[in-house]
């Protein structure tokens, strides 16, 4: 990909580009990526391999820039709360899975670009036509209804409803920031910033884990994860870019309800059985709202 290094929209193509390819991406990622956990591989684990994979696309993009990287007082902080409200979500979204029920988190967590499109559309008055409007509801109406399970019976909302919040906001934000940060610095430093908290949270995801279980560190364990979380990590690249060429309040609606699009046909596919009615309608949202995104032309902001 070629490095960008100025500010401003240079056209459609660009983001548009860059989201579906981060959509590809996440879309196959989050179709293997519980695998090696199911093969005895924990989450946390997973989580360390992740952070490892975000070292090759950092360094192919500082490459790509001669290896400069920003490092005055605005361009350090925004790097870091990008770095720190990503993996710092991750962490406590390990603590809500052990609490309460996945199947009520995850859709909560998918809501964060309610988040990202809020500040975006307040404080970077960015504004989109009808049909831009119209791919953002449907987007949001769509997220939930991939994870979502109501034949689980009753549960009592407690702490992991607040850490499912404390994700939201966190990945929301942090969304927020990476639009707001590509204003002043460029994509390459930020992704920079995000692979390096990615690494310094290493130490507390192995004190997380616990080793007195059975791990499997075979092919189908810590190798499989590298395989998987490089397309996260290339994603999470892909996705900095498409935040740098288009609008917050487009891009994030588009690559989180298209990834699982993916992800649950890729699944399907696989399983060769019909999922159900709260999947399938996340599907048929989800291909209108990518239309409806991707055919809006794009508008003047806000003054």
């Amino acid at each position: 990909m070629r490095a960008m290094t100025t500010t401003g929209a240079p056209g459609k193509s660009h983001w548009l580009g860059f989201a579906l390819a981060t959509t590809l991406l996440w879309g196959v990622w989050g179709a293997f990526a519980g695998r090696p956990v199911q093969n005895g591989f924990p989450e946390t684990l997973v989580y360390a391999v992740w952070a490892l994979t975000m070292i090759p696309p950092a360094l192919y993009a500082l490459a790509r820039i001669g290896w400069r990287v920003r490092r005055d007082g605005p361009a350090v902080g925004y790097g870091l709360a990008i770095g720190l409200l990503g993996a710092g979500g991750q962490m406590i979204l390990f603590h809500a899975v052990k609490e309460g029920p996945t199947y009520l988190i995850f859709p909560l967590i998918s809501l964060s670009p309610v988040i990202t499109i809020a500040l975006s559309y307040a404080f970077l008055r960015e504004r989109t036509g009808a049909m831009g409007v119209a791919g953002i509801v449907l987007a949001l109406c769509a997220l939930p209804l991939f994870d979502y399970s109501p034949d689980q019976g009753g549960v009592a909302y407690g702490w992991w409803f607040l850490l499912a919040l404390g994700v939201l906001v966190a990945w929301g934000l942090q969304a927020y920031f990476i639009k707001r940060a590509n204003a002043i610095m460029d994509a390459e430093s930020i992704f920079l910033y995000m692979a390096a908290s990615a690494l310094a949270f290493i130490p507390v995801a192995l004190y997380m884990t616990d080793f007195s279980q059975p791990i499997n560190y075979g092919l189908d364990g810590p190798w499989l994860a590298a395989v998987t979380q490089v397309l996260n990590a290339v994603g999470a690249l892909t996705l900095v870019y498409a935040f740098r060429h288009g609008k917050a309040l487009v891009v994030s609606p588009l690559v989180n309800a298209g990834a699982p699009l993916l992800t649950t046909v890729i699944s399907v596919a696989m399983a060769a059985s019909l999922p159900n009615g709260f999947k399938l309608a996340g599907i048929g949202l989800s291909l209108a709202a990518a239309l409806f995104l991707a055919l809006q032309p794009d508008e003047p902001d806000a003054a």
